[in-house]
């Protein structure tokens, strides 16, 4: 997918991405949870990808590949067709 949206201009994290579950749980019971996921055959590659923090307010920070952040900015304009 990375190559094909370099390739195209496009910047993955704006593209529609169909079959995923992004679920928000409490610190506490994020591992039941994920074990809960994992133990259905379409969850097996369910994983913790992300925390929420207080610091800093009303932003979302990206861990990038070489190990510094950024922040993911609103999509702005009309999002890309979803042909269905």
């Amino acid at each position: 997918m990375h190559g094909a949206c370099e390739i195209l201009g496009l910047y993955p994290l704006y593209i529609a991405n169909e079959g995923k579950l992004a679920a928000i749980v409490a610190p506490e019971a994020a591992e039941t949870a994920l074990a809960a996921l994992r133990s259905h055959p379409l969850g097996r590659d369910a994983a913790i990808v992300a925390e929420v923090r207080e610091e800093p307010p009303g932003l979302v920070l990206l861990r990038t590949g070489i190990g510094g952040s950024r922040v993911v900015d609103m999509l702005a304009g009309d999002p890309l067709p979803r042909i269905c």
